[in-house]
């Protein structure tokens, strides 16, 4: 599953190259999964899972990352949100990377491959490698 840069880090990006103002890293990231991806590089169109049952982001660290290689960066550790419990999180069809465990900016977004269906019971989780992030 490919990610694409956000609107929002392709600005601090850009900004911190050309010295115009530093970029603190983001503590996190968090990974959040969507119900209905997010068209737009800003974070739009998207329908996040909030509210649904337990679900919540989850903290994906530096150190769940490989070394970025021609432009992308994977995940290294598999990540697991936890069990699905009270009600139904519905067809997942999208993730982000933000920089805050609610609300926040969008800094990666993508399309998941297989749309997967969470229900009370399962468990959404991404293998080694399942995550792939790009400057585009």
């Amino acid at each position: 599953m490919v990610g694409s840069c956000a609107l929002y880090s392709e600005n601090k990006i850009l900004e911190h190259i050309v010295g115009k103002t530093s970029f603190t890293m983001p503590s996190g990231p968090y990974l959040a999964l969507f119900t209905v991806a997010p068209t737009g590089e800003d974070g739009t169109g998207g329908t996040e899972a909030t509210g649904i049952g337990n679900y919540a982001r989850i903290t994906c660290p530096g150190t769940s990352w490989g070394t970025a290689v021609a432009g992308a960066i994977s995940n290294t550790a598999a990540v697991e949100f936890a069990e699905c419990s009270g009600t139904n999180w519905g067809v997942i069809n999208g993730w982000a990377l933000f920089d805050a465990i609610t609300a926040g900016n969008m800094l990666f977004w993508g399309e998941v491959t297989t749309p997967k269906t969470i229900n009370i019971g399962d468990t959404a989780k991404f293998a080694i490698g399942d995550l792939d992030v790009t400057l585009d």
